[in-house]
């Protein structure tokens, strides 16, 4: 049985604070490594290839880190792959080559997925259902607070020396002090046996698994080839790092309130509104802002794309959670997070080779697409279905995109 809060808070802090240092650590790499491929002349679609090495990597990791973890423990796993990661980390500085870039990320992704899980199904199992919400909300929100701080890291060096790479393998050494020196153990139903059935979850909720992985698409493609729009429209290193950040600070700024919204009328329709606020926001841009306009104003763009479209994946999460049975809601979230991870390697992908054929644009015609398929599904799926009651709904949390230990069951 889970502990009283007081009793666990120092391991949740622990947790907390660990989980904290590996984002930064891993915005700081993602972004890093996208200014420093251009500056090595990488194509775009080498660069998203890069990018989509990461999430193939969180995948695969995400359906077997959870029985590394059940054979060894949270906390041994915890170390051999924050061990790894810190390692990989350092070897994009010894072979400047793509190729060896694509399988370090891939590997990169492979631990971080089980980094993640350790700390997600701790938290889980050590809190009450009636904490369970506001823990995950507070770890949701930590690991944007961390996005923002990893980015604001990238102006301390040079990206084409190796000042910043050290920086990466520092956050996730020191990301091992506080799980590794704190005294608790991982409760034993801290890792799920639950199994996905992605065909099942389709039956139950349609919008959401497509949604789920135009999410992928639409942030995967940000994160991973935002740094190259910005770059070639002529922002130097630091405005990189302040519009990089803007997009996760606007996402930070609109998430409860969205989410607020949503416990409140049909979370379709939030979804709605804000793929359409999205796509808007970027054709406003591509047409409407000049080159040699003040870079302020991208930052405000920026930032309200951001807002847009990094709180709509937890709310199709919440949205899933109102559609299925109360037993399934984690293997009803392992699924979307496959299916988002599923979209984040094709998202990086398609707008890289989209980066290549149209320049600097085609990131935005990619994110612009998605988003219009999503608010066009999501307004076919309101005909065809009606909204659960308010009172029937599940409460909104905001849910970071990473993974869960489950295994995919076969259809």
């Amino acid at each position: 049985m889970p502990h009283s809060m007081r009793s666990v808070l120092p391991t949740l802090l622990a947790l907390l604070l660990g989980y904290a240092l590996i984002q930064v650590g891993n915005t700081l790499q993602g972004t890093l490594l996208s200014v420093r491929g251009s500056i090595e002349q990488f194509t775009p679609a080498q660069i998203g290839a890069v990018g989509s090495a990461f999430w193939a990597g969180i995948v695969v990791g995400s359906l077997w880190a959870g029985r590394i973890i059940m054979q060894v423990g949270h906390t041994r796993t915890f170390a051999a792959l924050a061990a790894v990661a810190a390692s990989v980390a350092l070897l994009h500085l010894l072979a400047i080559s793509p190729l060896v870039w694509i399988a370090a990320r891939a590997v990169t992704g492979f631990c971080f997925a089980g980094l993640f899980i350790v700390v997600e199904s701790w938290l889980n199992a050590s809190v009450t259902p009636k904490t369970r919400g506001q823990i995950l909300s507070i770890y949701g929100m930590t690991g944007l607070i961390a996005g923002i701080g990893g980015q604001m890291l990238l102006p301390t060096g040079d990206p084409q020396g190796y000042r910043l790479f050290c920086f990466v393998t520092i956050l996730i050494c020191l990301s091992l002090v506080p799980t590794a020196l704190s005294r608790a153990s991982a409760p034993a139903n801290a890792v799920s046996s639950t199994r996905i059935n992605l065909m099942q979850l389709y039956r139950q909720s349609p919008f959401g698994v497509v949604a789920a992985i135009l999410c992928g698409i639409t942030t995967s493609s940000f994160f991973a080839l935002g740094p190259i729009w910005a770059q070639e429209r002529g922002l130097n290193t630091l405005e990189i790092a302040i519009f990089m950040a803007c997009g996760t600070l606007g996402g930070f700024a609109t998430t409860w309130p969205l989410g607020w919204l949503s416990d409140r009328m049909d979370r379709r329709h939030v979804i709605i509104g804000t793929a359409a606020m999205a796509a808007a926001i970027l054709l406003i841009l591509i047409n409407f802002v000049p080159l040699t306009g003040p870079t302020w104003v991208i930052f405000i763009y920026v930032a309200i794309f951001g807002g847009s479209v990094i709180p709509t994946y937890s709310i199709v999460t919440a949205h899933v959670n109102d559609m299925v049975r109360p037993g399934e809601f984690v293997a009803a979230a392992g699924g979307l997070l496959i299916l988002n991870g599923a979209g984040s390697v094709i998202g990086p992908t398609v707008s890289g080779f989209a980066m290549t054929e149209f320049g600097r644009l085609g990131l935005l015609y990619v994110v612009i697409v998605a988003q219009a398929l999503m608010a066009i599904w999501g307004a076919y799926r309101s005909l065809q279905r009606a909204a659960p009651p308010t009172a029937e709904k599940e409460n909104f949390v905001v849910e970071p995109t990473v993974p869960v230990g489950t295994q995919l069951e076969a259809s």
